[in-house]
């Protein structure tokens, strides 16, 4: 099960990368010092990116998780 160990630590690393790019495009938008409306917009824009991240990284772990508990 060692193809499966793999498979999850990249679904994983590709999880985080989308969950830090969020936070970099919010953290962009607040250093820009957007009006209230503008900033809320932002937000609404990346919280897809943020939640599919951290999906993608809890399925990534759930598959390292069983592909050790099998091999």
């Amino acid at each position: 099960m060692e193809w499966m160990i793999w498979i999850g630590a990249v679904v994983s690393v590709i999880g985080l990368t989308l969950l830090v790019w969020s936070i970099v495009k919010v953290a962009r938008a607040k250093k820009a010092q957007l009006e209230d409306a503008a900033l809320r917009e932002e937000i609404r824009k990346a919280m897809p990116l943020n939640m599919g991240g951290l999906f993608l990284s809890v399925l990534g772990l759930m598959a390292v998780i069983l592909g050790i508990s099998l091999g």
